[in-house]
């Protein structure tokens, strides 16, 4: 499928290699790389990394992600939440974004490891503001509820894609349980804003779009991010269609329309991407 004209762009100028030596010395993984982000060299290049907890290989293999599957990864490393606490005081990160792979061979998936690292985190940096983009946890809400007595100011948990196309694109979530996530997180107000995202061109219609717009803002989801799908590889799930400017602007205001308090729907934009300037421009409204 050729690509359209409106996806081109020049890459930034601005250095990266302190951003790569910051993560080397603290031997930690993002999802900029492992994912393989279009917006990889941009953010590298501004000191802005989207750090990956539990190791770089998952218990899901997605359609749509590049990430390792493995039925057993390797075992958490402890150094890793001072490690990241230490690497976001380094790149002097104000905002800073926590994903974590899916690991459904750990009894609590996870939960108390990405529990400690917030807690390091905030320890070293107490003024900074602190995203998980989390699994599901195989919707175990005391899981969830590990997660969101600590002290975050977002709480994400992507969609992905609309119903019809979940089971195509998604390995073992399901959107349903996805709703009963971000309702259950909002429902309990402990946590500032609730966010979730999806792609585009997958092969979706427009009405399906807006059904999942809506299906979100009746979970009150606070921020919905938008963004083209683009394959990681030709192994990957294809892109079906590339998503006009036109289009993302018509998601984007049918989402205010609704009440969505922050709508970011762009053919670039990923779960995390200007994450800083997101709680910034929703801590305002």
């Amino acid at each position: 499928m050729k690509f359209p004209e409106f996806l081109r762009r020049k890459l930034p100028i601005g250095p990266t290699n302190k951003t790569n030596d910051i993560l080397k010395k603290y031997n930690l993984n993002t999802v900029c790389a492992e994912a393989n982000c279009p917006n990889l060299f941009e953010c590298y290049s501004k000191k802005v990394a989207t750090f990956l907890a539990l190791g770089k290989k998952c218990t899901r293999a997605c359609a749509f992600c590049n990430i390792d599957f493995s039925k057993k990864p390797a075992k958490p490393d402890i150094n890793e939440p001072l490690n990241i606490a230490k690497a976001t005081k380094s790149l002097n990160l104000r905002h800073v974004v926590i994903t974590m792979v899916a690991r459904d061979d750990l009894e609590d998936r996870g939960a108390n490891h990405l529990a400690k690292i917030i807690k390091e985190v905030k320890k070293l940096n107490p003024n900074t503001s602190v995203e998980v983009l989390t699994s599901d946890f195989s919707c175990n809400f005391d899981l969830i509820d590990i997660i969101t007595d600590q002290d975050i100011d977002i709480f994400n948990y992507n969609i992905e894609t609309v119903k019809r196309l979940t089971s195509k694109v998604r390995h073992i979530a399901t959107y349903e349980n996805t709703l009963k996530i971000l309702k259950y997180v909002k429902k309990s107000k402990k946590i500032k804003f609730v966010k979730s995202g999806f792609m585009v061109g997958l092969g979706e219609t427009k009405k399906e779009v807006f059904e999942t717009i809506k299906d979100l803002y009746d979970m009150r989801v606070d921020i919905i991010t938008i963004g083209q799908y683009l394959s990681a590889s030709n192994k990957k799930y294809p892109i079906k269609a590339f998503i006009t400017p036109k289009e993302f602007l018509e998601y984007k205001d049918f989402a205010k329309r609704l009440g969505v308090k922050t709508v970011y729907a762009d053919p670039y934009v990923r779960s995390s991407y200007n994450a800083a300037n997101i709680i910034k421009l929703t801590s305002s409204k």
